[in-house]
């Protein structure tokens, strides 16, 4: 079992997640399942419940909360690292519990004309951003996360640091936006300039960068290309310093956007990644290569989007065309 400078469980639960360099928004996700665990049972303390008041809770959130799969999944896992890895317990029923399995979805992709109404409807740091995620295939946390040092416009390339499976990946930059990406630039190394005179903090550094290099965070090289107009606190060190521009203020200002542009499929910021692998699938590329630029570790995610081109492409017409073509 591990050894805890505290003696409250949630804080136990934080510290065991930070030492394994697990992210905010997984703690912030364990943090609210393990207290809604405990309140669901009568703020019992999980050491003296097991498998009966796991799979209580577990059945209460789909039966009753009717919450989703992947949802469901969460809290599972929540829980599990809990009992695992916070309070040291590895019993057998652990492996018994029942983990839903996700079902495989077409995802959301809009055509290239629906991009450009949506882009055509953001302005500023927001379509930037947009064209980004579209002209590169990122994430959006990947995109708010671009450090100055990962854009390379002498080879046209991102690097896309530390994503989903703390991968490392290199993306093409569109030379449309090269001359926009650079005016953010110029933008943001005013609120550097700006954080140096003040002597504020640096901004975040992964890992355990922070002490291995004090003063990176402080260099321009390390400073978001999206960052912040106002500084904030930091959840985790509590520092008042930069922090990137938030998710959900460009979320909001997307789905304006999506409803400006009278679109009325489901599009949200990730599906600017979803049209950016169907496009470049229908324009002949390698499914490989998209593979690698979506940053994938197994090509089966990839061909998910292979299952939107067979309809989009027409090769089977419907038997009631045939059937009108015949009448005709």
């Amino acid at each position: 079992m591990p050894v805890f400078q505290s003696t409250r469980l949630l804080d136990q639960l934080r510290e065991q997640i930070r030492y394994l360099h697990y992210s905010l928004r997984t703690e912030e996700a364990y943090v609210y399942w393990v207290k809604k665990f405990v309140r669901f049972h009568g703020l019992k303390h999980p050491r003296d419940m097991g498998q009966a008041e796991v799979e209580a809770f577990l059945t209460y959130l789909a039966t009753q909360r009717k919450v989703s799969v992947s949802t469901h999944r969460q809290a599972l896992s929540a829980l599990l690292f809990l009992y695992q890895k916070v309070l040291g317990v590895a019993l057998p029923w652990m492996d018994a519990l029942a983990r839903p399995v996700p079902k495989k979805r077409i995802p959301v992709v809009l055509t290239r004309s629906e991009v450009q109404a949506v882009l055509g409807k953001l302005e500023g740091q927001h379509k930037l951003l947009a064209s980004l995620l579209y002209g590169c295939g990122l994430r959006l946390l990947e995109g708010l996360r671009l450090r100055v040092k990962d854009v390379d416009f002498d080879h046209n390339v991102i690097v896309v640091r530390d994503a989903k499976g703390g991968k490392d990946r290199v993306v093409m930059l569109p030379h449309s936006l090269v001359p926009a990406l650079k005016n953010q630039f110029l933008q943001s190394h005013a609120l550097w300039t700006q954080d140096r005179a003040q002597q504020l903090p640096g901004v975040e550094m992964p890992h355990a960068l922070d002490a291995k290099y004090p003063k990176a965070g402080q260099t321009w090289a390390w400073h978001w290309v999206f960052a912040q107009s106002t500084v904030s606190t930091d959840p985790r060190s509590k520092l008042v310093r930069r922090h990137h521009a938030y998710d959900q203020t460009f979320q909001r200002a997307f789905k304006q956007a999506v409803q400006s542009a009278l679109i009325v499929k489901p599009a949200t910021p990730h599906t600017l990644r979803h049209s950016f692998a169907t496009h470049l699938l229908q324009s002949g590329t390698d499914i490989r290569t998209v593979q690698e630029l979506l940053g994938h570790s197994d090509v089966s995610t990839t061909m998910i989007y292979t299952h939107v081109l067979k309809v989009a492409a027409g090769g089977t017409a419907s038997p009631l065309d045939a059937l009108n073509h015949a009448a005709a």
